[in-house]
């Protein structure tokens, strides 16, 4: 999708009144069947919830967090969580909904965050953390300008506010992307 078939998109931030909605729309990308119609299903590796009301109200009202909510149509279709973390803005609760993966609509979010980041807070690189065993999704993280780092971090076993694995060997991994340079 390019930037003019993004037309109609709405960027805005959360506001406690979405938290519903981007509770509903955060568990139908990663969990349960409804997540099967998109690519981005955790379906197979964890059951149990993806987030909660707390887990999202925590982050619209987290200071140097916000919570980017994307509409079309007066519908939210996606959101991202954005923190200002020193030098770097980390990146993290990407959901779009399961009808409209693969549309493209994931690459003009994750941009419009990169560069809502660097604009804002003059952050040099973006960072996130994926479960290494999803190679498909680092891929496509990859094909946006991230690397792997090799930093692993341990999924919080035993934590069911996060899901419940299906498998022992869940970590998370960074991946990190310098973001553009001001033209001199």
């Amino acid at each position: 999708m390019d930037t003019a078939a993004a037309t109609g998109l709405t960027f805005r931030d959360a506001t406690d009144a979405d938290v519903d909605a981007l509770v509903a729309l955060i568990e139908s990308a990663y969990r349960g069947d409804s997540s099967r119609t998109g690519w981005t299903t955790e379906a197979d590796i964890l059951e149990g919830q993806r987030t909660d009301p707390e887990g999202v109200l925590a982050v619209i009202q987290a200071p140097d967090s916000r919570l980017l909510t994307v509409e079309r149509d007066g519908a939210v279709v996606a959101c991202c969580q954005l923190e200002h973390r020193g030098d770097h803005a980390y990146f993290g609760m990407f959901a779009v909904s399961p009808a409209l993966q693969g549309g493209g609509l994931g690459k003009v979010i994750i941009a419009e965050a990169e560069r809502h980041a660097h604009e804002t807070w003059g952050v040099a690189e973006m960072h996130m953390t994926v479960i290494s065993a999803r190679e498909d999704l680092i891929a496509w993280y990859e094909r946006r300008g991230y690397r792997r780092t090799g930093k692993m971090t341990p999924f919080p076993y035993g934590d069911e506010r996060f899901g419940i694995p299906q498998r022992d060997d869940l970590q998370f991994e960074l991946l990190v992307k310098p973001l553009a340079q001001p033209a001199q």
